[in-house]
């Protein structure tokens, strides 16, 4: 895992992403996440915290999905970091994401994995890739709804917009709201208490919720949907557009 960085304190799973500058989720980031998510499984680890250097992940390697135009191939970054989030939600633990900097497209996706989010007062949130001619392919358009409701998802989802950590909290997509320089901490020490807590029982109350929250048909559409649009010509012009740091010109096909 040479991308992040898994360590254990006392019974709490650390993981920690470090792709600088700012933890771009490319092939190679998405497989290690998998892999220290699977490590986070160990029965041995009551609670488990995911974090990144400077910043949580601001999203996907765009040039990655250039890089899939050229080769007129199928984006599979987007399936594979859908499975890791998944995993990560499913884990018989609780967990808290600890988001500082930047949490967008994929990275707001992977938060949205944990149990709790705390974020540093000046993060930023949000699921941009409408502004790249796409959709949302890790979960985005399925999570992000049944946290913050339909219509607020559904504005969000629409217009790109990022939102800041105190409309966050407003919007329940922040737990809590912390200065920068403690939301590790503060969010490790808190795991520490959640492990001290009856893990059989809180494992149980998770595969319950989520057994009601009725997501993997909609994780299944969203994925179909997400890969379909790489054949568009929106997304083509979005994605060269954002490479080439200028405005995107739609022609809406």
């Amino acid at each position: 895992m040479s991308l992040v960085q898994f360590s254990v304190d006392e019974n709490v799973a650390i993981i920690r992403l470090n792709r600088p500058p700012v933890n771009a989720l490319n092939a190679e980031l998405v497989g290690d996440i998998a892999a220290a998510v699977g490590e986070a499984g160990h029965p041995s680890l009551r609670a488990a915290v995911i974090a990144g250097d400077d910043h949580f992940a601001a999203g996907a390697d765009i040039k990655e999905f250039g890089a899939v135009f050229e080769s007129e191939g199928e984006d599979e970054l987007a399936a594979d970091l859908s499975r890791a989030v998944s995993r990560f939600e499913q884990l018989d633990k609780p967990t808290i994401a600890a988001v500082t900097g930047f949490a967008l497209g994929g990275g707001l996706e992977l938060a949205m994995g944990a149990d709790f989010r705390y974020l540093a007062v000046d993060a930023q949130v949000g699921q941009p890739e409408i502004k790249l001619g796409i959709i949302p392919g890790a979960g985005g358009t399925q999570r992000l709804v049944r946290i913050v409701g339909w219509q607020r998802a559904k504005e969000l989802v629409l217009s790109g917009r990022t939102v800041g950590a105190a409309e966050a909290e407003t919007l329940g997509l922040a737990d809590k709201v912390l200065p920068t320089d403690e939301v590790f901490g503060a969010a490790v020490e808190d795991a520490k208490l959640w492990a001290t807590g009856p893990t059989r029982a809180i494992a149980a109350a998770k595969r319950t919720m989520l057994a009601g929250f009725g997501i993997e048909a909609g994780l299944d559409a969203e994925i179909i949907e997400f890969k379909s649009l790489f054949s568009s010509a929106d997304a083509r012009e979005g994605v060269q557009a954002f490479i080439e740091k200028r405005d995107a010109d739609f022609s809406g096909s």
